[in-house]
């Protein structure tokens, strides 16, 4: 029952075969595709959080977090280049390992981009606030206005982050409307975003100072399972700022020599940003300090609770790097860069709401995808006459989108999105290794090497850095998925159109539709 219902892998190689691509990217173009995807957002927004949570032990935080996503990125490659249509680890799974697997993972993507927008969101708005506003028109926005409530980790006094509201909306309004970023737009923001990080780098580190960074580990490697402090605490979060490397393993099928191109621009975008990563935090917090502010019995309180947020209105705590909410601005502010801190932070303010834009995008896409299955009411499908979008459904996620960037901090919502995320990455090294097995002879223009290696370490580092998030972010996924499988057995699963004996493939980049009639599975 809960393995039936696989959706013909024919159906969806039909669809690929009728595109026609050509295969022009080699090696190098892949690096920059996959620095520009990657780069951005984590790093501007989480950094503090990240200093919080293990304080130097952040650089380390970076390595860990970037070796899991390289393994995990040569299991993407494969399979994006062997099922290249949309609907991402959902469509994978549902070609795999049946429609019930593909229904949780679907409901986790649905978690992963809805709650990132959320985090992109209020990481946007710390940039604002405190550069826009603060900086240059010398407003200072009420703390009721600034944060969520305290008890959710805002402000003293927040009652509605209301920038992270609006740009939220702002963005979902733009999409409904059918405007779409061009890619000399795109290329231009990623230019701003590497260029302010690489000035960054150099004013920093030459002066950075060593005693900064003792106690290196001053919350150990592991924190504890559930707390989410300590390096791999941190990592767990920070993982938040490698995701979009997956954007690279699409490409693998218009990548010249793919054997050897794909996984030389996946490791070598990887290894550059977990460096370049690295080098960020090594700047932060060796010119100002980064050590946690520690609560009861030495353990770093929560990033984004009220406990901190009570310190760090503090006048001793009030300029440490774990409490600002445009961490890299700030740390250029306090050793004597304004000009070029304020700069920076118009770089986050104009790059950040791209990524809002790809997220929700994606969540409306994964929406669309599914409710195309018959696994979600057609009117979440419907497309508006005059904007040519799906209205509905992005209308739906942004308001979702939005009241969660109005209400939480940064931090609680990157581990809530990273649980998606991990789940969502664990289940696509799982269906590499079973189409290893059940579809030997398909074509493949790239194979995982040692996947008896990567694929089983993929499962194990997902699973190692999900039980080191906060455990109230491990609780998030369970509930998620539990209300999500009263919605596939009370609504779904009798409504699914394989389950009613018919295959559609439709590939929104073609323009492609594969419809084809197979017997209904047994029920």
């Amino acid at each position: 029952m809960f393995l039936d219902r696989v959706k013909p892998l024919s159906a969806i190689l039909a669809t690929a075969e009728k595109k026609s691509l050509h295969r022009s990217l080699g090696w190098f173009q892949l690096m920059l595709f996959g620095i520009g995807c990657v780069i951005g957002t984590g790093i501007f927004v989480l950094t503090a959080a990240g200093a919080q949570k293990a304080g130097p032990g952040l650089m380390l935080a970076f390595a860990i977090a970037g070796a899991i996503c390289i393994v995990a990125a040569l299991c993407y490659a494969e399979i994006a280049a062997m099922i290249p249509v949309s609907g991402s680890a959902y469509t994978y799974t549902y070609a795999t390992m049946g429609e019930f697997l593909a229904w949780t993972v679907g409901w986790a993507l649905i978690l992963e981009y809805a709650v990132a927008a959320s985090a992109v969101s209020v990481g946007w708005s710390g940039y604002f606030s405190g550069t826009i506003l603060n900086e240059f028109f010398g407003i200072q926005l009420p703390a009721f206005l600034a944060a969520g409530p305290l008890a959710l980790g805002g402000a003293p006094g927040g009652l509605i982050n209301l920038p992270a509201l609006v740009i939220a909306l702002l963005v979902t309004w733009l999409l409904m409307i059918g405007t779409r970023e061009s890619a000399m737009f795109n290329a231009i923001l990623v230019a701003i975003k590497v260029t302010a990080l690489t000035v960054f780098i150099f004013l920093t580190i030459p002066q950075v100072e060593l005693a900064r960074f003792n106690p290196f580990l001053p919350a150990g490697v592991f924190g504890g399972l559930g707390t989410g402090v300590g390096a791999v605490g941190a990592a767990a979060t920070i993982f938040f700022a490698y995701v979009g490397f997956d954007a690279v393993s699409t490409a693998a099928e218009e990548t010249k020599n793919p054997q050897r191109n794909v996984p030389i621009g996946l490791v070598g975008s990887l290894l550059f940003c977990t460096v370049f990563y690295i080098l960020v935090a090594a700047g932060a917090i060796g010119t100002i300090g980064g050590q946690p502010i520690m609560g009861p019995g030495g353990i770093p309180f929560p990033a984004g609770s009220e406990e901190l947020a009570r310190q760090c209105a503090l006048p001793q705590h009030i300029q440490a790097l774990v409490c600002s909410d445009e961490a890299l601005a700030h740390v250029l502010r306090q050793i004597g860069f304004s000009e070029v801190g304020n700069a920076l932070g118009i770089a986050a303010f104009l790059a950040l709401p791209s990524v809002i834009l790809v997220l929700i995008f994606a969540q409306t896409r994964i929406f669309f995808v599914m409710s195309r299955d018959g696994l979600l009411p057609d009117v979440l499908s419907r497309v508006h006459p005059k904007w040519k979008t799906p209205h509905i459904v992005t209308a739906i996620t942004g308001l979702v989108v939005a009241v969660g960037a109005a209400f939480f901090p940064v931090g609680q919502l990157a581990d809530i999105a990273n649980a998606g995320t991990l789940y969502a990455f664990m289940m696509v090294a799982i269906a590499v290794m079973v189409l290893r097995r059940t579809a030997p002879d398909i074509k493949r223009s790239f194979r995982t090497p040692a996947l008896w290696l990567v694929g089983p370490a993929t499962i194990a580092g997902c699973i190692f850095l999900f039980v080191n998030l906060p455990f109230a972010a491990m609780l998030v996924l369970p509930a998620w998925g539990a209300l999500g499988l009263l919605v596939y057995f009370g609504y779904s699963r009798g409504r699914s159109h394989l389950g009613r004996g018919v295959v559609e493939v439709v590939d929104d980049i073609a323009g492609v539709e594969t419809t084809i009639p197979i017997d209904p599975p047994h029920k």
